[in-house]
């Protein structure tokens, strides 16, 4: 086994096929996944990694991934049947996404492969029928991973399910929250790097299961993260840092920080002054944004920042809210995105909504609808009410009929599906764009604007993956519901980060001055709802080159003004030899 760990207040029952449990060392016994004596040498194995759920949990994939990989282990997200054994990282959000873990379980004894579930399923619901003679490691015990993988393999079943300690800080001392500093990690796309702010949160949503796994809040020291935040970016190859918590608004309440200073006085430092990455700031809920709406507006301004927030708002009703204990009125929502607006008019805003909550009526529902379409949201995910096990939200009297929550869900779904949020984007110039990934397609890549919407390209060179990590400048020439199409002008930097031209990113303009705004009337602070409506504007740019400059999108070419006025020149020179020739016939 991997080397102990020291100061761990964690728990591990390891069982064999006759459920002998034994504390330290296992009893073993012959099991009917029992690994040869050869293939138990690391290095010889391959572990299947698959990870569900929320950027916070890509994260745990990634860095469980990383630890097996750094032991020895061959790492891979494809071809589970080949591997030998199974990582499972769950979500317990929904009830179908805990369903699927027991799908995951069936196909592991099928196929006679050892499996581990990690994440908040296990955490939060140990006893699940999903997870039945299956291994189990918990959300606060990421570093045991390879020694439970080992065990699984050797034919035990192990359960590592430490709880959270609340009550001391100082990452390492805490026995609470996995350590982030220089640990190893497979990223699931290799230019987005996923910074953890904290696990748990301030809430206690009556719908929620997520808490009875990450626990209430733990933020990790302002120090560590700009650590890693540093050394990310050092990689060169690394296009986005996303800031991600179950509430990242919530960053730092229990050690006398916050979200705003971390990010504009520690983290945005550190990127590249010409523009080569971005920090998109991750979900954040309503109430722990309004007294500081001014400082997010300002992080939210600077040049290395994505215009974009995830805001949920789950209802247009008051009444459903209260029930949620969401701890906000649609007043407050409002205020928060209008204000936010003002300050940031291309800021885009996505959002969520749950249909069907206990109590909801037709009249809290059309609310909803209401709402959404006053800011028709560019992103709006929409989920029925799935009753969690264990929440005050499941044992709530007038349940909403299934029949009338698809109605209502087929309704919104609609809705939002009518929103043309990019048209006005077409004809747009020059427009910048991180490149991060391969389109589902197949054919494109996909790069995201400065307000995170989605731009689409092709690369004509037909090198597959030439311009992935790069920063462009494209042409936007066509839209669609969930993305626009561009046309590539130019590259600005290669794929490491290096500047070709001048800096990328506009300056950060001055900030207009907010709407009035009335504690009383929250509509009354606005850059109008309906006018602005979370649209997002195209990225302002200096103005066009000229069209002999204008770059085909199957050419890369660094251009600069020499170039012009050579081109310039020989064009009067032609202009002039071509007069005289016709004077002279």
């Amino acid at each position: 086994m991997s080397p102990a760990h020291e100061d761990d207040d964690s728990t591990c029952a390891i069982s064999d096929d006759n459920n002998n449990t034994t504390n330290g060392v296992p009893a073993l016994s012959p099991h009917h996944h029992q690994a040869s004596a050869t293939s138990l040498v690391p290095g010889t194995q391959t572990v299947f990694v698959r990870t569900f759920g929320c950027a916070h949990n890509v994260s745990d994939g990634e860095i469980m991934a990383g630890l097996l990989k750094e032991y020895g282990y061959n790492v891979t997200d494809a071809k589970p049947e080949s591997a030998d054994a199974w990582l499972i990282n769950t979500c317990t959000v929904k009830g179908p996404s805990q369903a699927s873990a027991g799908t995951w379980n069936t196909k592991a004894k099928n196929l006679n492969k050892p499996v581990v579930f990690a994440g908040c399923i296990p955490q939060g619901d140990p006893n699940a029928g999903e997870l039945k003679g299956a291994s189990l490691l918990g959300v606060a015990q990421l570093t045991r991973v390879v020694e439970v993988v080992e065990e699984t393999m050797k034919g035990n079943t192990v359960r590592w399910l430490g709880r959270r300690v609340k009550d001391n800080k100082g990452e390492g001392k805490r026995g609470d929250l996995p350590p982030l500093k220089d640990m190893p990690r497979v990223r699931r796309n290799e230019r987005v790097e996923i910074l953890p702010l904290s696990t748990g949160c301030l809430g206690n949503c009556t719908y929620c299961k997520t808490k009875h796994a990450r626990g209430a809040l733990g933020s990790y020291p302002v120090e560590t993260l700009t650590a890693r935040t540093k050394a990310a970016l050092e990689e060169g190859g690394v296009r986005e840092v996303w800031l991600s918590s179950e509430d990242t608004g919530a960053y730092g309440r229990d050690i006398d920080a916050t979200l705003a200073k971390l990010a504009s006085e520690h983290l945005l430092p550190h990127f590249p002054k010409h523009g080569a990455s971005m920090m998109r700031i991750g979900m954040t809920n309503p109430p722990f944004m309004l007294d500081s709406l001014r400082e997010i507006a300002d992080v939210l301004r600077h040049p290395a920042c994505f215009k974009f927030l995830h805001i949920p708002v789950q209802a247009g009703s008051n009444d459903v809210l209260l029930r949620m204990n969401r701890e906000y009125t649609v007043e407050e929502f409002e205020r928060v995105v209008d204000t936010l607006q003002s300050y940031v008019p291309e800021l885009e805003v996505s959002t969520d909504i749950i249909v069907g909550f206990p109590g909801e009526t037709e009249e809290d529902f059309e609310a909803t609808m209401r709402l959404v379409e006053k800011y028709r949201f560019a992103k709006c995910h929409i989920s029925q009410f799935y009753p969690r096990p264990g929440t005050p939200a499941a044992s709530m009297k007038n349940a909403v009929p299934g029949n009338v929550k698809k109605a209502r869900t087929r309704r919104l779904t609609a809705l939002v599906e009518s929103f043309d949020p990019y048209t006005h984007l077409v004809g747009s110039k020059d427009v910048c764009i991180w490149i991060t990934e391969k389109a589902a397609d197949g054919s494109h890549l996909v790069g995201h604007t400065e307000n995170y919407t989605q731009v689409l390209v092709t690369d004509d060179n037909g090198s597959g993956g030439s311009l992935l990590g790069c920063v462009a400048r494209v042409d936007i020439v066509k839209s669609s519901r969930w993305s626009v199409h561009g046309v590539l002008r130019k590259v600005t930097h290669d794929a490491m980060g290096v500047p070709l031209l001048d800096n990328c990113q506009p300056s950060a303009a001055p900030a207009p001055a907010p709407a009035a705004h009335s504690d009383d009337d929250a509509s009354a602070n606005v850059l109008s709802s309906t006018a602005t409506n979370n649209v997002s504007t195209p990225v302002p740019t200096p103005a066009p080159a000229a069209e002999g400059n204008v770059v085909a999108s199957s050419t890369i070419q660094k251009i600069d003004h020499a170039d012009v006025v050579l081109v310039l020149a020989a064009l009067v020179l032609g202009i002039a030899a071509a007069v005289a020739w016709y004077y002279d016939l």
